[in-house]
C-alpha cells in the first residue's frame, strides 16, 4: 500500500511539474538546488538523488528521482523544476515528533506500548508518518485482544507545533475482558459434549476461572485445546479425526464470545497386527514384551508412543545411544484396521571416553563420582546415567544438575559425559534468639556442615535452650566409610526436658547418651540399617505430676539405663530430596531395648510418602506414619516417656503440638502406644515466581490420632484438618508455615489455626 502510494504520488507530481512538459528535451546539469529544507541538510538529499551536477537529465528519469526521494520518508511534498540548464527540487518535509503521550492503560504497562509504538516507528525524535496511525490502532488492538478486551478503543491527536513538529497524545478506553460464554462442539457421536469440553483449558466462566482465567478467548489457547482435542482422537483409535473448521463470534457488546468447533470422528480403528523389523541386536520376544499396543487393542497414538520410547530407552541400555525407532502404520479403511510395524535401526553401540566435571568449586570430584553409576571406558547406558543425576540430586548439595553427552570429534562411537553442577550452601553457622510456638523463647547455636571441606561427610554441633528443652549434641557422619557405600555415625548428646511447656504432663527429664549407627546399601535404592545406643535417664516430679508417672516411678525407679538397638530398612526412589515430584521413599525401623537393661520395651515405625506429577508445576503428594510400641519381660508397659504423640505442624496442622489422644487428670497429654497420621497434599509454586526452587505452597487434608493400646483404635477417634501450608528453604534452615482448619474437633481438643517451624521438614 505505502509503495503504491509512492508511486501514485510521483506520477502526479511529474504530471504537475513544469519540467515534464511535453517539449521536454534531455538537457545536462549545471548545478542542482535545494529549497524547502528545515532539518536535513543539502548533502543528506544529494546522496539519496540518483542524479546530480554534470550528469544529462532525461524526461523519463524524473519519476525514478522522485521516488528515490520519497522512499527515505523524509519527505510529504516533492516538486522539480528546471530554470535554464539548473535542476531545482523544491521540498516540503514532513514533521518530527516531538513528543507522544499515552493515557488511559491500566492492564499493559506504558513502556511495553512504547516499544510496540516504537517498532512501527512511532518514537519521540522521528519523522513522522500520518499513515503509521493506523498501523499503530491495529498493533494496540491486536495487543488487547490477546487479553480478551474486544471492546478496547483507541482514539489519536495529533496537534501540530512550531519548527515543524507535532505532539501525538494517544487515549484508550481498554473496556471490560470479554468472557467465553459458551463452546459447542458440532460432530461429535463417540463422546460426550461434558468428555470433551473437559479436555479444553478454555471453559466458561466458573469458580476455577477466577483464579486462571480461562474464561478469557485466546487463539493461542484455542489452538492448544484442539491439539489435545485431535490427540484424545487418536489414542482412541480415531487415526482419521480431522477439525473440519471453528467460529469464534462476539456480541455487538464486545463481552461475550462464542465458539464453535466443527469435527468428523472418522472410524474406529484396530491394530490387526504388530511386527518388529530392522538390526534387533536384541532377542525378538524381549522387544515384544517392551511394546505397550499389541494385536487386537484399539489403536493409540500414546501408546504408539510409549512404546517407541520404551525401545529407545531399551537399546540406549545397551548402549546404542543414537538408534532410531520409527512405527509404520499400514491402514485397511476398509476392515477399519492398522498393521503396525516398529523399524529399528540401533546404529553404533557408543562408549564413553572420559567424565568431566565443572561447577563444583568445594565439592571434591570424589565425592561426585562415587555417585556415579555410568562410568568411564564403558558402554553408554541411559538409565544409568539418569540414575547417576538422579543420586547427585539426592546428595542436597546442588541446586542444578546438568549432564550432557556431546560426540567425541572424529569418532562416530564415542561421547563425553559432561557433568555440570550449581552448588548450594550446605553448612550453616548461627546464633541468635527466636520464637517458637510450642517451646517458646528459643536460644541457639549451631553448627552444621553436610559437605565438610567438600568431602561429603556430615558434622553438626548444637547448643539450643528453650522453655521445653535444652540440648546439647555433636554428630559426625561419614556415607562412605567403606567404598562399598557402607555409612558410619556417631553421636553423644544431653537433653533436659520440662515436659508441662511440651503439653504432655507436669514432669522433666534429664537423658545423657550417645550411639554409633551404620547403613548399608542393598540395592540401588534400598539400604539395611543399624545402631546401638545408650541412654541414661533421670526424671523428676512435682506435686502435680500425673498418676500414671507417679506409678511408674513407683513400680520401677526415677534413673535407667537403657541399651537400645535399632534395625532399619528404608527405600528412596524420588527423583531429588529437595521438593521431589515423583517417585516414593519408605522407611521401617524396629528399636529395642535389649534385655539385660533396666526396662525391656520395642518400638515399630513406618514412614512413607509417594509423589506424582498431576499437571503443570502440581504435584500430588501423600504420606503416611504409623507406629507402635510395647513392653516384654518384666516391665509391664511401654514407659510413659517413649509414648507416641501427634498434634502440630508436623502431623495433624491446626490442633496444638503434641496434644491429640487420651488425656490424664490434668488436661494434659498421655500419648498412646499406638500412632496413625495420613497427610494428602496438592503441592504448586508460590504464584507469580514459578520458577523458584526455593518456595511451594501446598493444599493440605490430614488425619490421625494416637490410640492408648492398638485395640483402642476406631474411625471415629481420628481427628482430620484441611488446610494451606508454605515451605521456604532459607539459607539458614528451612521454615514452615501452616494455617489449618480442623473439621471434626471435640470438646477436650486444644486448637492452633497457624502454626511454623525452623529447621524441621518431614517427608
Amino acid at each position: 500500500m505505502t509503495f503504491f502510494r509512492f508511486f501514485m504520488a510521483s506520477i502526479l507530481l511529474i504530471v504537475m511539474a513544469p519540467v515534464v512538459a511535453a517539449d521536454f528535451s534531455p538537457f545536462r546539469i549545471q548545478a542542482v538546488t535545494i529549497e524547502g529544507l528545515q532539518r536535513l541538510s543539502e548533502g543528506t538529499v544529494l546522496n539519496y538523488m540518483p542524479i546530480g551536477k554534470g550528469d544529462e537529465l532525461k524526461s523519463s528519469e524524473t519519476a525514478g528521482i522522485i521516488n528515490s526521494l520519497y522512499r527515505t520518508g523524509f519527505f510529504d511534498d516533492i516538486r522539480l523544476y528546471r530554470e535554464g540548464n539548473n535542476l531545482v527540487v523544491s521540498l516540503r518535509e514532513r514533521p518530527s515528533i516531538a513528543s507522544l503521550e499515552i493515557s488511559g492503560n491500566q492492564d499493559i504497562q506504558t513502556e511495553q506500548l512504547n516499544q510496540v509504538l516504537a517498532d512501527i516507528g512511532l518514537e519521540e525524535g522521528r519523522i513522522f508518518d500520518r499513515s503509521s496511525l493506523e498501523q499503530m490502532v491495529r498493533e494496540l488492538e491486536g495487543q488487547y485482544f490477546g487479553q480478551g478486551k474486544y471492546g478496547v478503543v483507541i482514539e489519536n491527536k495529533v496537534r501540530s507545533l512550531k519548527d515543524n513538529r507535532v505532539a501525538i497524545d494517544i487515549t484508550i478506553k481498554e473496556g471490560d475482558v470479554a468472557k467465553i460464554q459458551r463452546i459447542n462442539i458440532v460432530g461429535n457421536q463417540a463422546f460426550t459434549d461434558k468428555k470433551l469440553l473437559e479436555l479444553f483449558e478454555l471453559s466458561p466462566p466458573s469458580f476455577w476461572t477466577l483464579l486462571n482465567s480461562n474464561d478469557q478467548y485466546a487463539r493461542q489457547k484455542l489452538a492448544a485445546d484442539l491439539e489435545r482435542l485431535r490427540s484424545f482422537y487418536l489414542d482412541h483409535g480415531y487415526i482419521n479425526f480431522n477439525v473440519e473448521s471453528t467460529q469464534v463470534s462476539i456480541d455487538s457488546e464486545r463481552l461475550s464470545v462464542y465458539v464453535t468447533v466443527n469435527i468428523d470422528e472418522g472410524d474406529l480403528f484396530h491394530v490387526s497386527a504388530v511386527t518388529l523389523s530392522g538390526d534387533l541386536v536384541l532377542p525378538e520376544s524381549d522387544l515384544h514384551q517392551l511394546l505397550n499396543i499389541q494385536a487386537g487393542d484399539v489403536f493409540s497414538r500414546q501408546s504408539l508412543n510409549v512404546s517407541t520410547n520404551a525401545l529407545l530407552s531399551r537399546l540406549g541400555d545397551e548402549g546404542f545411544a543414537f538408534a532410531n525407532v520409527n512405527a509404520m502404520p499400514q491402514l485397511d479403511k476398509e476392515n477399519r484396521q492398522v498393521a503396525l510395524t516398529f523399524i529399528i535401526d540401533p546404529g553404533r553401540r557408543v562408549y564413553i571416553r572420559r567424565i568431566n566435571i565443572s561447577g563444583n568449586l568445594k565439592t571434591s570430584d570424589e565425592v561426585i563420582r562415587r555417585e556415579l553409576r555410568q562410568f568411564e571406558n564403558s558402554q553408554i547406558s541411559t538409565a544409568k546415567i539418569k540414575r547417576s543425576r538422579t543420586r547427585l540430586q539426592l546428595l542436597g548439595f546442588f541446586d542444578e544438575t546438568n549432564i550432557e553427552t556431546p560426540a567425541v570429534p572424529g569418532t562416530n562411537d564415542q561421547v563425553d559425559l559432561n557433568i555440570s553442577v550449581s552448588e548450594r550452601p550446605s553448612g550453616s553457622l548461627t546464633a541468635g534468639l527466636g520464637y517458637s510456638q510450642t517451646q517458646g523463647l528459643l536460644l541457639n547455636a549451631n553448627i552444621s556442615q553436610n559437605n565438610v571441606f567438600g568431602t561429603g561427610k556430615r558434622v553438626s554441633m548444637a547448643v539450643n535452650n528453650s522453655s521445653v528443652n535444652t540440648v546439647y549434641n555433636f554428630s559426625l557422619t561419614n556415607p562412605y566409610y567403606t567404598p562399598e557405600g557402607v555409612s558410619r555415625s556417631f553421636n553423644v548428646f544431653k537433653r533436659s526436658t520440662d515436659a508441662s511447656r511440651a503439653n504432655i504432663g507436669n514432669y522433666g527429664s534429664d537423658v545423657f547418651g550417645g550411639g554409633v549407627g551404620f547403613s548399608m546399601p542393598l540395592t540401588e535404592l534400598t539400604k539395611s540399617s543399624f545402631g546401638l545406643d545408650y541412654e541414661k535417664t533421670k526424671l523428676t516430679t512435682t506435686s502435680l505430676a500425673p498418676q500414671r508417672v507417679l506409678d511408674f516411678i513407683s513400680s520401677n525407679s526415677d534413673q535407667f539405663d537403657i541399651v537400645k538397638a535399632t534395625l532399619g530398612w528404608s527405600y528412596d526412589g524420588r527423583n531429588r530430596a529437595i521438593f521431589p515430584d515423583q517417585g516414593s521413599v519408605h522407611k521401617t525401623s524396629l528399636s529395642l531395648a535389649v534385655p539385660g537393661g533396666e526396662l525391656q520395651f520395642y518400638k515399630l515405625r513406618y514412614q512413607g510418602a509417594k509423589y506424582w506429577p498431576l499437571l503443570s508445576h502440581l504435584t500430588g503428594k501423600f504420606r503416611w506414619d504409623t507406629a507402635y510400641g510395647g513392653a516384654y519381660g518384666g516391665t509391664n508397659e511401654l514407659p510413659f516417656f517413649e509414648r507416641y504423640f501427634t498434634g502440630g505442624s508436623q502431623s495433624v496442622r491446626g490442633f496444638k503440638s503434641n496434644t491429640l489422644g487420651p488425656l490424664d487428670e490434668n488436661g494434659f497429654a498421655e500419648g498412646g502406644s499406638f500412632k496413625l497420621n495420613l497427610n494428602s497434599e496438592l503441592v504448586f509454586p508460590m504464584p507469580f515466581s514459578e520458577n523458584s526452587k526455593s518456595v511451594r505452597m501446598s493444599l493440605f487434608f490430614d488425619v490421625g490420632n494416637v490410640f492408648d493400646k492398638i485395640s483402642d483404635f476406631n474411625n471415629g477417634g481420628l481427628r482430620a484438618s484441611l488446610g494451606i501450608s508454605v515451605v521456604w528453604m532459607t539459607p539458614m534452615a528451612p521454615m514452615t508455615f501452616s494455617y489449618g482448619w480442623p473439621i471434626n474437633s471435640d470438646s477436650g481438643d486444644q486448637l492452633q489455626r497457624f502454626q511454623f517451624t525452623l529447621g524441621v521438614v518431614g517427608l
